[in-house]
């Protein structure tokens, strides 16, 4: 099953002619799921291989609108773009913090927007350490009011499991996704999307000595049911298979200062893919933490906690430009922030790169 990371938008604030404003997409034989809604995603996707009509979740880190602008748009887009006679169409799940049910009520209620496709907002309940007071909203301001919109469908509100220290949000024959706690000016998420392992290799010799011969018997011990054989033995899939093969592993951190807790280092452990924000190169670090930002050198040390494989950094402030349109004497270098983290990591197996809009990253199937 192939899988990748396109992304869209890795600056920060606001789109510019050379960095869309935040947003990527986890493709996946073809569904496609959608990590923030910047400003100007819509155009974005537009220009890229992916295809909007293929989003069929939405998962918003936080309520900024550099995140979150882009949504309202983007729903009213696809929904011009869908045959109006083509039935049973599919929920669009949309995941964010408190607040977001209600700003698409009222944005699309205010623009008497009509989808032709039904949604849902299932939203995550902020712990108040998320956040300095200012930055977290009232139960008044995010209140819901009024009826649904005629699309939308009843969402859940989903609290934090104390016991693992993160928000499931669901768990489907191919992934588990949960989401977990960072500190910003508002409360903010990240995201993990575990795929499931897969069984390991049939031990063959050892089927042969038990007289079983290729074919359908073989598939259904690597589905993981018994075979009853002819003296009456029956033979466990458990007996017959390898260590399982582990599942891929994508994790997405919204805008934050620090994780909270122990939940996001324990989810994200041995990530293959860890994106992680770097607003500002690590001689700006009291800026960057004043506004609940991070360097290259503080999402390496994060990178490094998680033994991730390879460190993907972006949401970069619009003073850095991409190395194409990087010019001579320019005072701030993209690539400084590459090497300022691999000095983080010098001593450790974890790959980094600097995120650029529409750069895709294939993310391979683990081998036994």
């Amino acid at each position: 099953m192939t899988m990748d990371v396109t992304f869209l938008g890795t600056g920060s604030a606001y789109p510019s002619p050379h960095r869309g404003a935040s947003a990527l997409v986890l493709r996946t034989e073809g569904e496609c799921w959608l990590f923030d809604c910047g400003e100007g995603t819509q155009t974005q996707l537009m220009k890229s291989q992916l295809r909007a009509g293929r989003i069929t979740k939405v998962f918003i880190s936080h309520l900024h609108g550099d995140h979150l602008f882009g949504l309202p748009g983007l729903l009213c887009t696809v929904s011009l773009n869908t045959n109006p006679e083509q039935q049973n169409l599919s929920c669009v799940e949309i995941y964010g913090p408190r607040g977001l049910r209600h700003f698409l009520r009222v944005t699309l209620g205010l623009t008497g927007s009509q989808l032709l496709f039904p949604y849902a907002v299932h939203e995550l309940e902020p712990t108040a350490d998320q956040s300095p007071e200012e930055g977290q909203l009232s139960l008044q301001m995010t209140a819901e009011c009024g009826p649904l919109h005629p699309q939308e469908q009843p969402g859940r509100t989903i609290f934090l499991d104390a016991s693992s220290d993160s928000y499931l949000l669901f768990e489907d024959k191919r992934f588990v996704v949960k989401a977990f706690r960072l500190f910003h000016r508002v409360p903010s998420f990240g995201f993990c999307i575990k795929e499931h392992d897969r069984p390991g290799r049939l031990k063959t010799e050892l089927l042969k000595e038990l007289g079983l011969k290729p074919g359908p018997l073989y598939g259904r011990l690597k589905a993981g049911k018994p075979v009853t054989l002819e003296s009456g033995r029956v033979v466990l899939s458990s007996e017959v298979l390898q260590e399982a093969i582990p599942g891929r592993k994508v994790c997405v951190f919204g805008d934050c200062s620090s994780v909270l807790g122990d939940g996001p280092l324990r989810l994200c452990s041995g990530a293959d893919v860890l994106v992680h924000e770097a607003t500002l190169g690590d001689e700006h670090r009291e800026k960057a933490v004043d506004h609940g930002h991070s360097t290259p050198e503080m999402a390496a040390a994060v990178a490094r906690a998680c033994c991730a494989r390879r460190l993907v950094l972006s949401h970069f402030s619009q003073r850095y430009k991409p190395g194409s349109l990087q010019k001579d004497g320019d005072e701030d270098d993209v690539a400084e922030l590459k090497r300022q983290a691999e000095d983080a990591l010098q001593d450790s197996d974890v790959e980094v790169t600097l995120a650029e809009d529409f750069l895709t990253l294939p993310i391979p199937l683990r081998r036994p």
